[in-house]
């Protein structure tokens, strides 16, 4: 791996509530450290509100306001006016939420806020479920999944939800992960230089809910993207797509089975798997060679 040297003062301090080996905490260090400090987060219920620490405290050197679970837009959006009233426009407003927060319950809020281009960074924290709560499913846990309420494996497919994100047209909407934190590094850049409305999805493979070794989260990360299960890539206005990794370099069978959740699947269930993400990939290279 190439190294990654940042320079910076930590805003996420020592001692928080993480689980040992969690990218949840990984990933948000260097996020806030792409952003600066003169930043503002929003965060809702979710395993970043134990990791951030209950109100009046917080493990975060920037300011947190910690709002219900379904109106993190919301709370971005009178943040970025309010902050723009005192003249403070260069002050960066972070949403930092999980995906039970965005794919699911914020969702309508996330959307209306998208409609009307906020002007804000929205971090979904992507953990495949909901993790805080006894690991249930959410519409972001993949097909087959097993998991707190699907105990026999989820019978639906995951949400993608960068691609409805960027048919709401929004200038920036992109994938990331900590086993990539160069390319993590860089779209946080790219997106903080960028007015409007801006997602940056995060794979956050979770320990215990996927069922991984403390150490096993980056290595799951890697062979999420090496997979082409959680492809890097980034859309611009809606229709400039731009593939971040060169292609696929393991079968979809190496990702699952780093994974207790998937120990239960049969060979013909890994074969579905394995041929929707061929159909995904197949798809993304075509809006990526198209243009659109």
């Amino acid at each position: 791996m190439q190294r990654l040297d940042i320079d910076y003062d930590a805003m996420l301090c020592s001692g928080h509530a993480a689980c040992p080996g969690c990218l949840d905490a990984l990933s948000v260090r260097h996020a806030l450290a792409a952003l600066g400090p003169n930043t503002v987060a929003v965060v809702p219920p979710s395993c970043m509100a134990i990791i951030a620490g209950p109100q009046p405290y917080s493990s975060l050197r920037i300011p947190v306001y910690q709002c219900s679970l379904e109106s993190s837009a919301a709370a971005a959006s009178g943040l970025r006016r309010a902050l723009d009233a005192q003249g403070k426009r260069d002050t960066q407003v972070a949403v930092f939420a999980g995906d039970g927060g965005t794919y699911d319950i914020g969702f309508q809020c996330l959307s209306s806020a998208a409609e009307r281009n906020e002007d804000f960074i929205y971090f979904c924290l992507d953990n495949e479920g909901y993790m805080n709560t006894g690991a249930q499913k959410s519409s972001s846990t993949p097909h087959f999944a097993r998991t707190g309420s699907t105990p026999a494996g989820k019978s639906s497919r995951k949400k993608n939800l960068t691609e409805i994100m960027a048919a709401h047209e929004v200038p920036y909407a992109a994938t990331a992960c900590a086993g990539y934190l160069g390319d993590l590094v860089r779209k946080v850049e790219k997106a903080k230089a960028i007015r409007g409305t801006r997602i940056i999805t995060l794979l956050i493979p979770c320990l215990d809910g996927w069922g991984l070794p403390d150490d096993g989260g980056l290595q799951a990360a890697r062979y999420a993207v090496e997979s082409g299960v959680f492809p890097l890539y980034e859309v611009e206005d809606g229709t400039r797509y731009t593939l971040n990794q060169p292609g696929r370099t393991r079968s979809v069978s190496e990702y699952l089975s780093l994974q207790r959740r998937y120990g239960h699947l049969g060979p013909e269930q890994i074969a579905t798997l394995q041929a929707e993400v061929d159909a995904g990939w197949a798809r993304l290279i075509e809006r990526v060679g198209s243009g659109h």
